[in-house]
């Protein structure tokens, strides 16, 4: 497959060089954004292909490359949420996504769970975007990192991960508890639905907690990617300040 851009191809370069067989860069730039990416890639032992920017624009018609493409290998990791949860260590943080379908933002969720340390997003296969293209490219590798559980029924799944003792906590905007103020506990599982129409009504009657995440400024909500940030490094924040003495 094809990641484009110096974000995309530069966290691609750092975290699994060994699976970027080919890399193209646009001849006629020569600024220092491409003389670190040309270094990063011989300290991996890839030698770019300078070639003109028409090639470029042709591997990737209407994309914004930034005169930077790489052939990659991809190998998602798969696994069953039930392989998740027997493997899975605690403490345990899940992000669960309710009837998201931007790839961007499913994208975006995946990154920000990396960079949280949540061992997976899963999201149900008829009220959600699957792991296209573009959610790939905005993931910036984590789609590689992090698993992408598709669950045939996101009730069902929420049982079961209540059943391994992982504390379910939804986000609301009417929620009468602000996140600040709730103790989260040892494992829990972040659920955020769509932006605008939220968690659909099975999915928050089977949430253990409602939080609202407090908005100070004039916007009613966040987007949901950004939302996911915000709970999972919480998640983080009360996590450390436990272990500390």
């Amino acid at each position: 497959m094809l990641i484009h851009g110096f974000h995309a191809v530069l966290a691609r370069l750092r975290r699994a060089p060994q699976g970027v067989r080919e890399l193209y860069v646009d001849a006629s730039r020569e600024d220092a954004r491409v003389r670190d990416l040309v270094k990063i890639a011989n300290q991996a032992g890839l030698r770019p292909h300078f070639v003109d920017g028409a090639r470029i624009a042709k591997m990737c018609p209407g994309k914004r490359h930034q005169g930077v493409v790489a052939i990659v290998d991809f190998a998602p990791p798969t696994l069953s949420l039930e392989e998740l949860l027997d493997t899975a260590v605690a403490p345990i943080t899940l992000l669960l996504l309710d009837g998201v379908t931007d790839p961007r933002n499913l994208g975006a969720c995946l990154r920000v769970a990396d960079g949280a340390g949540a061992q997976a997003v899963i999201a149900p296969k008829d009220h959600a975007c699957a792991l296209t293209e573009v959610a790939i490219q905005t993931a910036s590798g984590a789609a590689e990192s992090v698993p992408y559980v598709m669950v045939t029924n996101l009730a069902r799944a929420m049982d079961a991960i209540r059943d391994r003792d992982i504390r379910l906590i939804g986000t609301d905007d009417s929620a009468a508890s602000s996140l600040y103020d709730e103790a989260l506990g040892e494992s829990v599982a972040w659920v955020l639905g769509a932006e605008g129409r939220g968690m659909r009504r099975l999915t928050r009657e089977r949430c253990d907690a409602l939080v609202r995440i407090p908005m100070a400024g004039k916007v009613g909500s966040l987007n949901v990617s950004v939302a996911a940030g915000v709970v999972l490094y919480e998640t983080m924040r009360q996590r450390l300040a436990r272990a500390r003495p």
